[in-house]
C-alpha cells in the first residue's frame, strides 16, 4: 500500500544533501536553496541530488509495479479505480523525474528538484570542465528514467521536456513516442559507456551506488540495454539477437558483487535516510503497511529459505487459524470464501503460523493490527529477521533501516536469460532459473547480520536451500511449457521483491505466472495496462489530453487486450 507521505523523508534527505554540501554558506543568495543554478552549485552537488532522486523515484515506481503482480499488496477492487492509481497520486514520482514542484515535498519544507531538470543543469558545466563520469552517471539515469516512465505512462514528454531558456521556456512540452524515447536511451547509454571509459581529472565527490567503481558502471549500462531490448522483443524482430549479443560479451552484470543497489543509512532524523518501507513500518504505532498473501503463501508451502528475511512476524497465530476469528481486527476472519477463490483453490484472507497480511485487491479499512500484521523484514528493508520470537518491532529494532533498493541485480539476469531461453531452449532456461535463485537465496541470506539481535539459529541450513533449489529443479523439469513458464515467473518474482518495476513489465510481456492469486473481487474490470497521467502534467499542459483509461497499452505490449490478457486479474 503506497503511502505518499512516507516520501517526505526521502525529499528531505535529497535537499539537505543539496543544502549542507553546498560550498557556500550564502544562501540568502539564492531565490531557493534547493533549486540552485549552475552558477550558485557545482556540478557534485547537481549528482548528488540526481543519485538521491533516483533511488527516490525507483522506490515510488516499484510499488507502482509491485502492487499490481502480487510483489507487494494492492489495495482496490476496481482496477480503473484504484486510489494510488488516481492522477492525483501519480503527481510525486512524475516531478522527481522532470523536475521538483509545489506538491506533498514541500511539507518537509524542501523539495527536490527533478531528476531530469538537474541533469540539464550539470551537463553544460561537466561537459566544459570535462567531467566525463559525471556525465556518465547523469547519462545512465536519465536512460533508466525515461525508460520507466514510458513502461507505465506510454507516450510522455522527452525531446521538448526541461527545454528552452529562463526567457522562453517550453512549458508546454508535447509527448514522444514510447519508441522513440527508447531508441534515445540506447544511444545515451551507449555515450554513458564512452564517457565512463575516458580518463578525467576529477572524479565525483560521491558515487552513491558503485563508489567509483567505472567498470561496474559499464556492466550496469550493458545490463540496462538487455533490459530495454527484452522490454521490446515483441515488436522489435532485432532485440533477443542484440540481447545475446551482450551476453556474447561478457561485459554485464552477472555476479551479486556488481548489483546496482542504493544503500539507506539508519539515521532517523534531519535527514531520514533509513530505508523507505523501514521508516514507515517501524513506528511507535506499529506497520503501516500490508504484505501480500498470495506471495507469503507461495514462499511457505514451498519452504523457501529467503521467507525469514522478506518478513517479520509479530505474532504466532493468526485469526481464522489458531485462534478464533476475530472481527475487530480482522474481519474478513468471520466471511466466507469467494466462490472464484474456491473454485481457483486460492488461500482467502488468513495464513497459518502468524503470516497476517492482505489478499489482492481487499480494500477493507484499517483495523488497530499496527502490532499483528507481518512487516518487512531484513531484507531488503533493513528491519528484522524472523526467529519465530515475535518480539514485536520498534523504532530502531532490527537493521535499524540499513536496507537496499535494488535497480539491476544478477539474479534478475539470470531470469532475463532464462526469458529468452524459453523462446527455443526449456532446457537451458531451467539452468538459469536455478542460477538465478541461487544468487538471490545467496544475496538475501547475508542480510541476516544486519539484525545483531537476532537468533541465527533459524537462518535456512545449506541443506535447506538446496532441497528448495532441488525441489524447484523438479517442478520445472516435470512441467509442461505453460508450467515452466509460470515456474520461471514465480520466482523471478521472488526475487524481485522489493522493487516491481521489471515484474509488472514482465507480466504484460509475457502473461505469466497463471497462478497469482486474483483480485478479491470477482469482475475487477481490465488489467491495469498503463496508468493515467499525473493531473500534475494534464492539468498544467495544453498540449496534451488525459488518458481515456487505464488499458492503453504501451508500445511494446502487442498482447490481446483485456479482459482475457493477462490470465491472472
Amino acid at each position: 500500500m503506497k503511502n505518499i507521505f512516507k516520501y517526505i523523508s526521502l525529499a528531505m534527505f535529497a535537499g539537505l544533501l543539496l543544502v549542507t554540501s553546498c560550498e557556500s554558506v550564502e544562501l540568502d543568495l539564492a531565490g531557493n536553496p534547493n533549486e540552485l543554478t549552475p552558477d550558485q552549485s557545482s556540478p557534485d552537488l547537481f549528482l548528488n541530488s540526481i543519485q538521491t532522486d533516483f533511488a527516490t523515484f525507483t522506490e515510488l515506481m516499484s510499488w507502482n509495479g509491485g502492487d499490481l503482480v502480487r510483489i507487494s499488496y494492492l489495495n482496490g477492487r476496481n482496477y480503473q479505480n484504484i486510489a494510488n492509481y488516481a492522477p492525483a497520486q501519480l503527481n510525486l514520482e512524475w516531478n522527481i523525474a522532470y523536475q521538483g514542484d509545489n506538491g506533498e515535498v514541500l511539507a518537509s519544507g524542501l523539495e527536490v528538484n527533478g531528476i531530469l531538470a538537474d541533469i540539464r543543469a550539470m551537463a553544460p558545466v561537466a561537459e566544459e570542465t570535462e567531467l566525463f563520469h559525471h556525465t556518465a552517471i547523469g547519462q545512465f539515469i536519465e536512460a533508466y528514467t525515461m525508460v520507466t516512465l514510458v513502461d507505465f505512462f506510454g507516450d510522455v514528454p522527452y525531446s521538448e521536456a526541461i527545454q528552452g531558456d529562463a526567457e522562453t521556456p517550453i512549458l508546454n512540452p508535447n509527448v514522444d513516442s514510447g519508441a522513440s524515447i527508447y531508441d534515445a536511451a540506447l544511444q545515451l547509454l551507449d555515450d554513458a559507456i564512452a564517457n565512463f571509459e575516458r580518463d578525467v581529472v576529477t572524479e565525483p565527490a560521491n558515487d552513491f551506488y558503485y563508489g567509483g567503481n567505472w567498470d561496474n558502471w559499464i556492466k550496469a549500462a550493458n545490463t540496462l540495454k538487455m533490459k530495454i531490448y527484452l522490454q521490446r522483443r515483441l515488436v522489435d524482430p532485432s532485440a533477443v539477437d542484440n540481447f545475446n549479443a551482450i551476453v556474447t560479451s561478457g561485459n554485464y552484470i552477472s555476479e551479486s558483487s556488481e548489483d546496482l543497489q542504493f544503500r539507506w543509512g539508519t539515521n532517523a532524523v534531519q535527514p531520514d535516510v533509513r530505508h523507505p518501507r523501514y521508516a514507515d513500518n517501524y513506528t511507535p504505532s506499529g506497520g503501516v503497511d500490508y504484505l501480500p498473501n498470495w506471495l507469503m503463501n507461495y514462499m511457505n508451502i514451498n519452504e523457501d529459505p529467503r521467507t525469514r528475511y522478506y518478513f517479520y512476524r509479530q505474532v504466532n497465530a493468526v485469526p481464522g487459524e489458531e485462534v478464533p476469528p476475530n472481527e475487530e481486527t480482522l474481519a474478513c476472519s468471520l466471511e466466507p470464501t469467494p466462490q472464484h477463490y474456491t473454485d481457483g483453490g486460492f488461500t482467502f484472507c488468513t495464513l497459518p503460523n502468524g503470516y497476517w497480511g492482505r489478499d489482492h485487491g481487499q480494500n477493507a479499512g484499517i483495523p488497530p493490527d499496527g502490532f499483528t500484521r507481518t512487516v518487512y523484514g531484513v531484507y531488503p528493508s533493513g528491519g528484522k529477521f524472523d526467529d519465530s520470537s515475535f518480539k514485536g518491532i520498534s523504532v530502531g529494532s532490527g537493521g535499524a533501516g540499513a536496507g537496499i533498493t535494488p535497480i539491476l541485480l544478477a539474479s534478475w539476469v539470470d531470469f532475463m536469460r532464462a526469458e529468452v531461453a524459453m523462446l527455443t531452449n526449456p532446457t537451458a532456461a531451467k539452468d538459469l532459473v536455478l542460477a538465478g535463485i541461487t544468487k538471490s537465496v545467496a544475496k538475501v541470506t547475508s542480510f541476516g547480520t544486519l539484525d545483531s539481535g537476532a537468533d541465527l539459529s533459524f537462518a535456512p541450513t545449506q541443506g535447506n536451500i538446496d532441497n528448495f533449489i532441488n525441489n524447484i529443479d523438479t517442478l520445472f523439469t516435470n512441467a509442461d511449457d505453460d508450467g515452466k513458464w509460470d515456474v520461471l515467473a514465480e520466482q523471478y518474482f521472488v526475487s524481485l521483491f522489493g522493487n516491481g518495476i521489471d515484474g509488472y513489465n514482465f507480466y504484460r510481456r509475457t502473461g505469466f505466472p497463471t497462478t497469482l492469486q486474483p483480485n478479491l473481487e470477482p469482475e475487477p474490470g481490465a488489467f491495469v495496462r498503463s496508468l493515467n497521467y499525473p493531473a500534475d502534467f494534464v492539468n498544467n499542459n495544453s498540449s496534451v489530453d488525459p488518458k481515456p483509461n487505464q488499458e492503453v497499452q504501451v508500445f511494446w505490449d502487442t498482447n490481446p487486450a483485456a479482459p482475457t490478457f493477462p490470465p491472472s486479474n
